[in-house]
């Protein structure tokens, strides 16, 4: 076992603990109060983002809601190593928002283009005009409705800004984000937390009422509530679904999302089908440090939302995840995938467990009830590359680059954050089979 292996657990545990994280938010809101500052929320828009059009929505219910201040920043895209896939990303962020935005009763339908540059040229000069004049949270969603429409900006009153100080505001905009340590736009910023667009919102706004940040006869309904299914309602009756699981064993969210997909297909009946995948480091994709970052705390803070055990990680990059897809196969084909998901990924991710040994991925194999001595040959038995390699080509083909995503008959989403989507595709009426 190497070092790194060693103190990971160690470190990671501590770093992503709910202890740890309660501390820094207390200390910060002391700082504020010796301060006398307000509850300054920052928020990063991007103009061509279309989740940063929902949340440009849901400025105005915030600020009714909370005595918070809220500072826009205008940001341009991620760049290129935070976006590996930008047009898939593009494409699919479009697809995305129309269903977040029916979830929420929002305004956004996939137009199926981005805007034209010129169309965003005169929207940004537009939105840093009402930024200047003290009406972004007025403003910014209308605004956001028309040029996603191809409709009129609505009746605002504003000179629209220069090309140059437009320029200059994203510049300014870009390295604010930097300096806080994020790369997307949509994102909410508040006393050293992020909380991306609507999805995090409800992280954002449970923090700010335990503060008592509420206005006086605010109730404590949120804008934005988390959308977990629930799975009290009777199964729906039919045809039993088939559940494609796109899955990394590398990947935090399919770790914090596994527990939560079965018993979803256990309540619907469904079969769950496995379709792992190497992860996208292994696959050449680069991963910046700050998206590094951000996903192992906003993962963390998501798990003990949902109850599933996280944050003593024990990164299985590398031989771990080969060896432990290898097992994987294995484990399948003897009936056993659920079992032995579930057993690897608790392990490395909850427990500090590693699986490029050999001691920790025969507790992992036989905790989910594989004999180890069929593991051997298994583990020289390189045929779930060419598994992983059609799974991603059928991922890809769904509109999809990113785990976990889920396919249900002709329905296909990315994210640990919509499975209240799955959760509905499973539970439509079915007349025939799923399609292979």
């Amino acid at each position: 076992m190497s070092l790194k292996s060693l103190l990971m657990p160690i470190v990671s545990r501590r770093l992503l603990s709910a202890e740890r994280l309660q501390a820094q938010r207390d200390r910060a809101e002391r700082r504020r109060r010796a301060r006398g500052e307000p509850h300054r929320v920052h928020y990063f828009h991007q103009a061509c983002d279309p989740y940063s059009a929902l949340a440009a929505q849901a400025l105005p219910g915030l600020a009714r809601r909370y005595d918070i201040r809220i500072e826009p920043h205008l940001v341009p895209p991620p760049a290129d190593d935070a976006a590996p896939e930008r047009e898939r990303l593009v494409a699919y962020s479009r697809r995305d928002a129309a269903l977040l935005a029916g979830h929420h009763g929002l305004a956004f339908a996939d137009p199926d283009r981005q805007p034209t540059p010129e169309a965003l040229a005169h929207h940004q000069a537009l939105l840093l005009a009402a930024l200047r004049g003290g009406r972004f949270e007025e403003l910014a969603g209308p605004l956001a409705a028309a040029l996603w429409s191809g409709g009129p900006d609505p009746a605002t009153g504003l000179q629209p800004c220069t090309a140059a100080e437009v320029e200059m505001a994203l510049s300014q905009g870009r390295a604010q984000r930097q300096a806080l340590g994020h790369y997307l736009g949509g994102m909410f910023f508040y006393a050293g937390e992020w909380y991306w667009g609507l999805d995090r919102l409800h992280h954002l706004e449970a923090r700010l009422q335990t503060l008592g940040a509420q206005r006086p006869g605010v109730s404590g309904a949120l804008f934005a509530p988390d959308a977990e299914p629930a799975t009290s309602a009777a199964p729906t009756a039919g045809a039993a679904p088939e559940l494609h699981f796109y899955l990394s064993l590398r990947s935090p969210y399919t770790a914090i999302a596994v527990p939560r997909v079965f018993a979803l297909a256990q309540h619907a009946g469904a079969r769950v089908r496995l379709r792992y995948l190497l992860p996208m480091v292994m696959r050449g994709l680069p991963v910046p440090r700050a998206k590094r970052r951000y996903i192992a705390a906003d993962a963390a803070r998501e798990a003990r939302l949902h109850g599933v055990p996280f944050g003593c990680i024990n990164d299985p990059v590398g031989r771990p995840t080969e060896r432990g897809l290898a097992l994987l196969a294995l484990a399948e084909r003897q009936g056993g995938g659920e079992a032995f998901l579930r057993s690897f990924m608790q392990g490395v991710w909850a427990e500090g467990v590693d699986a490029g040994s050999a001691r920790g991925l025969r507790r992992l194999a036989e905790r989910a009830g594989l004999d180890w001595a069929d593991c051997g040959p298994a583990l020289d038995d390189a045929s779930w590359r060419s598994t992983a390699e059609a799974n991603r080509r059928e991922m890809f083909a769904l509109g999809l680059w990113g785990v976990p995503s889920f396919r249900v008959g002709d329905f296909s989403t990315w994210g640990q954050d919509r499975l209240w989507a799955v959760h509905a595709a499973l539970r439509a009426p079915r007349t025939g089979p799923d399609p292979a």
